[in-house]
């Protein structure tokens, strides 16, 4: 897989995560504890989708290194919102485990992208 086919697969699977929180965010119980979670979720889930696409339209490496970041921050902010809704016992840890899971993965990836691109800086 080439680089161009590697920076859309991540393009779609990040989208596809947006989308999977979205859904989950619709099916939150209507409470308020639960809707403050969910909208935190939503909110840095969509950023990291939003701000991978960024990447690939940055106009210098310091911009790109910049977006980057944000995807690897919001992605493990992601992470931290899914736990405190298993853990607040809102949502079931089997429900969550797949995207959970994609999102961990999503996250190893644009952090090894981040530490590459600070070692060819």
């Amino acid at each position: 897989m080439d680089t161009i086919e590697k920076i859309e697969l991540l393009k779609f699977r990040t989208k596809q995560m947006s989308l999977r929180v979205i859904r989950l965010y619709q099916n939150l119980p209507k409470n308020g504890e639960s809707q403050v979670i969910g909208k935190q979720l939503l909110r840095c889930a969509t950023s990291v989708a939003a701000n991978y696409r960024a990447v690939a339209r940055a106009r210098s490496d310091a911009e790109k290194f910049s977006k980057i970041s944000i995807v690897v921050e919001e992605a493990d902010e992601t992470l931290f919102w899914l736990e405190l809704l298993t853990d607040a016992g809102i949502v079931s840890t089997s429900r969550l485990s797949e995207l959970y899971k994609e999102c961990e993965e999503i996250l190893k990836i644009v952090s090894n992208i981040r530490k590459n691109m600070k070692i060819s800086k």
